[in-house]
């Protein structure tokens, strides 16, 4: 799940369960569906499962002070496939090696995406990353698909036109 956070500064909470509690990970700029964009991820403390449907104010003078809502929610899995152990052991695995790969099932997010943590830094800064496959969106992508609709619209409004014209007939 991820929780929209307006706090000190407004980030994105990144949490995926294991072993019973919610991993977690402030994302600044919010996750993308870009896989151009590599997105800072600081891992901060557990937080407990029950916490994955807060949503509301969290008064001043408390840590995290600020409006949380959730921003999306679903399921996820390993992107290791041939594994030979269960889905969670792999994904604890990978999280202690510093690679978490997996597919999220959510309502925004989907496909595949990386938790990559960065080597010669932060202890707890990683990169959140998406994976190129049928759910990534680029701006290259975005504007090749509007050329590409354009293209349609355009020879379907010349149709029209030409069909408008033939049942048309000119009066004075």
């Amino acid at each position: 799940m991820i929780q929209r956070h307006a706090a000190s500064r407004l980030h994105y909470d990144f949490r995926l369960e294991m072993e019973g509690v919610l991993k977690s990970w402030a994302v600044p700029k919010g996750p993308s569906l870009d896989p151009k964009d590599k997105r800072l991820a600081m891992m901060v403390e557990d937080h407990p499962y029950d916490y994955k449907d807060f949503e509301g104010n969290i008064p001043e003078g408390n840590y995290g002070a600020g409006q949380v809502e959730i921003w999306d929610s679903g399921t996820y899995e390993p992107l290791e496939e041939n594994s030979k152990l269960s889905d969670e052991k792999e994904l604890l695995k990978e999280l202690h090696a510093g690679s978490l790969k997996f597919i999220l099932h959510g309502k925004k997010l989907k496909g595949e995406f990386a938790l990559v943590k960065m080597k010669n830094s932060e202890d707890n800064a990683w990169l959140l990353i998406k994976h190129k496959d049928e759910f990534a969106e680029s701006p290259y992508n975005a504007e090749e698909n509007t050329a590409a609709k354009s293209l349609v619209t355009k020879f379907l409004e010349e149709k029209k036109a030409r069909k408008q014209a033939k049942r048309s007939h000119n009066f004075f």
